[in-house]
């Protein structure tokens, strides 16, 4: 049998059962890893029971630096009986076993073309425990004590990691340390070295490892947002309480006083509401919720484009429809968002595609949502949201200031300005606001969620109707020149294909080019990252022959979306589509791309829009 050999460029996969400890164990593995200096991409794969079900923890190890999943596991920690033949049947051929061999199976279960690694962990455990709970929790260390041996992890990182995570408890830093090199000189006593190994490297650099929903939390506390009100919902509820978090740190005086409200509301209604009153007062406020919280909020999200009312929501988007699949991740929230609301509505979309520009999307959207006096959606989804990702420091500009948009004050009402609530003066279909209270004689109107005339006047007059609704359109039109522009990274060669992509994709996204090339096939690639989109998206496609858009629904709705707004063909969009809730991997894309495509395909290409 031929076993799989590799230096810093392989998977592992834990398969544990929800509420068993795991969680801390097999991230204490990751970081260790991190710790040496070598780039892992990390995903949590839990059920939405509160414990009991199958739970799997994948670590991918790349020097090469690829976040994105890979697709297929090098090493298996199998832990949990109900799901042994389908953590087995995923192993590379060539790959490994880990798994607990105080209880003897037959031959039958194990795979010919797999090394098998048994480690007595449960055995081990009951000689040295008393304690039930404490019989469970250390084998888990103890699995990780082992794997750092068959892997080459260095100990002292995980004994750094330890302490820092145990500080001021020593006893249970001690306790934990002794668990771990219990099952590192068991594995060194009694296993044969294999062919995965970790090497030290310096490829981590100054990066940081954090969670997109924390990151968002940040992004909206340096973007001024002082008032959250939410109801707790998968897989957005760490995101409100990261903001909490960072509130109680940074909005917070030395007195005590607080200068922020956190209201977690009866449901969803109420809490969309609560933001709109804010935004409404001039206070920058926001949501936090997923799919079904956004059906739930779609009159009130109507109410904030009409009235032309500040929000911000941010959505991290699960698998659906209905209940669905919680703690599953998808895209598949684009068109809801979009089009939230009865009647015409458009509302704007940011798509970041890594913690970092969840910090930088998550400020930008509170100087929008004033700009554009509109709600604005921050697309994250489970994948991006709840998991930790290898990314960029944070970078903020300690000069820049918040943008309020169009306001209308005293002093400029005392001088004689013209103010109509919805009053274009300038083109662009936003009008001059006032916050209550800005003058005690001038500048005061109604906030409605009925037709209107241009000074917020009560009117079902058709020509008052439209006029008001082309204005809003207007306005979408100006939010195209604030949005952040799509990203574009040329193939090495000309290419007669494109491929569109948003969001988590972009992560497996680059690597599936770069294998793509290996393969002969070249594509331009656009990563778009807003709606409504930028002139670049349909000078793309104009300039493509074939463009595939990879995105992780079933019912292709970012392609959907460019058709209708961009009138594009939908014959030129081939879509390549992954739902099934876990994140999309290179190897799907590849390979769904590379069947469609053919390698070293150049004709004359379309001529460039201008």
């Amino acid at each position: 049998m031929q076993t799989l050999t590799a230096v810093n460029d392989f998977v592992v996969k834990f398969a544990n059962v929800n509420g068993s400890g795991s969680a801390s164990a097999n991230q204490l593995f990751a970081k260790s890893i991190l710790r040496m200096g070598i780039p892992i991409a990390s995903r949590n794969i839990f059920p939405s029971n509160i414990q009991g079900l199958p739970t799997w923890f994948e670590v991918r190890v790349s020097g090469a630096g690829h976040l994105g999943r890979r697709g297929g596991v090098d090493m298996a920690v199998a832990m949990n009986p109900q799901t042994w033949d389908r953590d087995i049947a995923e192993i590379e051929p060539g790959g490994y076993l880990l798994y607990d061999s105080t209880k003897t199976l037959p031959r039958s279960r194990f795979r010919d073309d797999i090394t098998v690694l048994g480690v007595p962990l449960t055995a081990m455990c009951n000689a040295r425990y008393t304690d039930t709970r404490q019989r469970q929790l250390f084998k888990n260390i103890m699995y990780v004590g082992a794997l750092s041996h068959l892997l080459g992890i260095d100990p002292a990182k995980v004994e750094q990691l330890l302490a820092e995570q145990y500080k001021g408890k020593e006893r249970l830093a001690g306790a934990n340390r002794e668990a771990f090199h219990m099952g590192r000189d068991w594995a060194a006593a009694n296993l044969s070295p294999i062919g995965l190994r970790l090497q030290p490297a310096d490829a981590v650099g100054n990066r940081i490892y954090v969670d997109g929903n924390s990151a968002a939390a940040l992004g909206a506390l340096y973007g001024g947002a002082t008032v959250c009100a939410w109801y707790p919902i998968t897989p957005s509820t760490s995101l409100a309480e990261a903001f909490e978090r960072h509130c109680r740190r940074f909005r917070t005086d030395p007195d005590g006083r607080k200068r922020y409200a956190i209201v977690q509301a009866e449901d969803e209604l109420a809490s969309i509401g609560i933001v709109i009153g804010a935004g409404w007062n001039g206070a920058r406020a926001f949501t936090a919720t997923s799919g079904p919280g956004v059906s739930l909020m779609q009159e009130f999200v109507g109410l904030s484009y009409f009235a032309e009312v500040p929000a911000v929501i941010f959505d991290v988007q699960r698998a659906g429809p209905s209940t669905g699949m919680p703690t599953r991740t998808q895209q598949a929230d684009i068109l809801a968002a979009a089009y939230a609301g009865h009647g015409d509505t458009k509302h704007v979309l940011l798509l970041p595609e890594d913690p970092r520009e969840c910090f930088e999307f998550g400020a930008a959207a509170f100087d929008l949502a004033d700009r554009l006096q509109t709600t604005i959606f921050v697309m994250l989804d489970l994948d991006i949201g709840m998991n930790d990702w290898l990314c960029e420091p944070f970078a903020w500009d300690d000069a820049r200031r918040m943008d309020r948009g169009k306001v209308m004050t005293a002093e400029m009402l005392e001088a004689g300005a013209v103010f109509g609530r919805y009053l274009d003066v300038d083109g662009d279909g936003i009008p001059y606001r006032t916050y209550p209270g800005t003058h005690p004689s001038k500048g005061a109107f109604f906030t409605r969620g009925t037709s209107r005339d241009r000074f917020a006047r009560y009117t079902e007059q058709g020509a008052a109707y439209v006029d008001n609704m082309q204005r809003l359109l207007r306005k979408f039109e100006t939010a195209k020149s604030l949005v952040p522009r799509p990203v574009e990274r040329k193939a090495g060669r000309a290419t007669r294909y494109g491929v569109i992509h948003y969001g988590s994709t972009a992560a497996p996204m680059r690597e599936a080019l770069a294998g793509l090339e290996e393969d002969g096939v070249h594509l331009d690639a656009l990563r778009v990252r807003a709606f409504p989109f930028h002139d670049d998206v349909v000078r793309f496609i104009e300039a493509h022959e074939t463009v595939f858009v990879v995105e992780q629904n079933r019912d292709a709705q970012l392609r959907t979306l460019i058709t209708t707004e961009c009138g594009i063909d939908p014959a030129r969009l081939v879509p390549i589509l992954h739902y099934d809730g876990t994140p999309i991997t290179a190897r799907f894309i590849r390979t769904a791309i590379g069947r469609q495509a053919r390698p070293l395909d150049v004709v004359p290409l379309r001529k460039t829009v201008s």
